[in-house]
């Protein structure tokens, strides 16, 4: 059943309260609800008391309804030490980070909808590692109070779910008013769609772009226009700056970590503060001005384009859960900073989940929502 089936039956008995009435929800354990302690799978965090209030996302979601059923695991302050949580499509293997929990979760049927953050990929890239969609909406455009910071830049409330409407439902029902009210929905017309053609996916594993090769097909066989073009802007050098301007933010942001115990912080986080310290404010300034120039061109020379395709990864979910996946997809998404949606495709010769993901540009957001849904319902995503 679709989060939004169950809406109109206790709207006739005139029990709603909003379009997520009566939705349980899990909650990344980097975002405050009141009651509960937000530990951020940190020994640094041991013996904290419960928040006093709810994060302005969580009261966003109790606004339209939703009840907060807990909290889910989350790497060590949404960074890359990982968590607890497994992949349920196969236990030996990680679920992606940062957002772990909140992926595995909504795939293994303990939730229908979860909350994530993004700062380099930890919405997209569990979503398809869990063959799950997810939505991130443009980079920075929902308020962030009551949620442990990774890197301001970038940091972004992600919703995931088991399909694509689903998740851009719950968008929907706490979209910032200035959103809902600003940009148009989708107009029904045929889509644009660019799939970028740069040397950064020339790694992507053979199955990975049959599948999206073949979600191009499908998009083309429903009458959409499918464009493949050299990428205006090099995603590599995107890649890099994205990283560093990361790591300069994340070592600024949790500075208080260096007055704890050393065998407090995980050392994956510790060697990132270490690295973002070594980064120059002129350094970290000129690189946000070279992504800034870059996201410009970028978008200017797609303007005739609805949404990018991409593969969400350029392999399906690694074995252990040690190491979270490699980001290098998805970040350059995050950096140009539009909503990106996760598609989940097929399953992999592995029997592992397989994703693509559209983006468009910033601000597009209410427009993506219904652009998602009409590809999510060609390709049954």
């Amino acid at each position: 059943m679709r989060l939004h089936d169950c809406v109109p039956r206790r709207r006739r008995r005139a029990e709603i309260r909003g379009p997520l009435h009566g939705i349980p929800v899990g909650i990344k354990d980097i975002i405050d609800v009141e009651g509960m302690t937000t530990l951020c799978n940190s020994r640094s965090r041991a013996g904290s008391r419960p928040a006093r209030g709810d994060a302005e996302i969580v009261l966003a979601l109790k606004r339209q309804g939703a009840i907060v059923l807990g909290k889910v695991h989350t790497t060590e302050y949404a960074f890359f030490d990982p968590s607890p949580a497994r992949n349920p499509w196969n236990l030996e293997h990680t679920p992606g980070g940062s957002s772990s929990g909140s992926a595995a979760a909504v795939a293994a049927g303990m939730v229908p909808l979860a909350l994530g953050t993004q700062t380099v990929a930890s919405v997209n890239r569990p979503a398809a590692y869990c063959g799950i969609s997810a939505f991130k909406p443009s980079t920075r455009s929902i308020c962030m109070w009551g949620i442990a910071p990774l890197a301001p830049s970038y940091d972004t409330i992600g919703f995931m779910a088991q399909t694509v409407d689903d998740a851009v439902y719950a968008y929907e029902a706490t979209m910032p008013p200035f959103v809902a009210a600003g940009a148009a929905d989708d107009d029904g017309r045929p889509l644009v769609v660019w799939m970028p053609q740069d040397t950064h996916i020339a790694d992507c594993d053979a199955e990975i772009v049959a599948a999206v090769d073949a979600a191009a097909d499908a998009l083309a066989g429903a009458g959409h226009s499918i464009r493949r073009v050299p990428s205006p802007v090099p995603f590599e050098r995107l890649f890099k700056l994205q990283r560093m301007t990361t790591l300069y933010d994340a070592a600024r942001a949790l500075a208080f970590l260096e007055d704890k115990p050393a065998d407090t912080v995980g050392a994956k986080l510790r060697e990132a503060m270490d690295e973002g310290r070594a980064t120059s404010t002129a350094d970290y300034l000129d690189a946000r001005a070279e992504i800034d120039a870059m996201r410009v061109a970028f978008w200017q020379a797609t303007a005739g384009a609805d949404a990018c395709l991409w593969p969400a990864t350029p392999r399906t979910a690694p074995e252990g859960l040690a190491w979270t996946g490699d980001p290098k997809y998805i970040a350059p998404w995050t950096a140009l900073a539009g909503p990106i949606v996760s598609l989940p495709l097929r399953r992999h010769s592995n029997g592992l989940p397989v994703g693509a993901i559209v983006s468009s540009a910033p601000g597009s957001d209410r427009r993506m929502c219904g652009m998602a849904r009409r590809i999510a319902g060609i390709l049954g995503a």
